[in-house]
């Protein structure tokens, strides 16, 4: 079943980022590709379409009609027979080199009568080099890191008041936020040291948001935490 509170905090980043960020910040698209990188990491739907403006305003998804793929001449009789929503990746399962469908929004997606593709993904860079994309939007997105783009998140949040976005993101602590498949690879005193974490922090504090992270069903005891002095230290403020 799809995990619909990733989603929706997914969502609800993605317009409070857009709403507050300036319009011509480029780090933007960055930020949304960390927060869907996240996503990717569990049991979630395809939700871009839920926030599609803000995705094509901020250069991370591009529309184009159906016959300006690459392709297109090619293969026309397939791309005018579509009808629904279809990502265009092709897989063989019995190739050897089969290693599943992380990478299925690679060669973009088709919701007739429209093609989209996002920044960084193939079906973006054969755009770019046609010059269907040009200046800023053939430039790649920053990869930022998860923390940075929470980080915004919360400072965006915080003018609008919504604690409980900036609860629901605390709540998955520095191992989520801030690790990888080993875990969380810092210490108390380089966490303490990050901007971006000493920023969320300060914006956990002033908001009183600790309490909505402590209530999320997302939040690691500490009993169960890979390091508990790291985690302890997370939790008090």
């Amino acid at each position: 079943m799809s995990m619909h509170e990733i989603e929706d905090l997914v969502a609800d980043s993605v317009r409070v980022l857009d709403s507050h960020a300036a319009p011509d910040d480029p780090r933007v698209r960055g930020w949304f590709a960390a927060l869907y990188d996240f996503q990717s990491g569990y049991d979630c739907s395809f939700t871009h379409f839920r926030v599609l403006d803000a995705l094509m305003r901020r250069g991370y998804t591009y529309r184009f009609p159906i016959d300006e793929h690459p392709d297109y001449a090619a293969r026309n009789t397939y791309f005018d027979a579509l009808t629904e929503f279809t990502g265009l990746r092709m897989y063989d399962e019995d190739d050897p080199a089969f290693a599943g469908y992380d990478a299925w929004l690679e060669d973009g997606y088709v919701d007739p009568p429209f093609l989209y593709c996002d920044a960084g993904t193939a079906l973006w860079q054969r755009m770019a080099a046609l010059g269907r994309l040009s200046g800023p939007d053939a430039a790649p997105p920053h990869r930022a890191p998860l923390i940075e783009a929470v980080r915004e998140v919360a400072v965006a949040a915080e003018k609008e008041h919504d604690h409980d976005l900036i609860g629901s993101w605390y709540a998955w602590g520095a191992g989520t936020l801030l690790g990888g498949p080993a875990g969380c690879p810092f210490d108390v005193t380089e966490l303490a040291g990050m901007p971006a974490v000493r920023d969320l922090r300060a914006v956990v504090a002033r908001t009183g948001a600790l309490a909505v992270a402590q209530r999320s069903p997302y939040a690691v005891p500490l009993d169960f935490a890979d390091d508990q002095d790291l985690e302890g230290w997370w939790w008090r403020l």
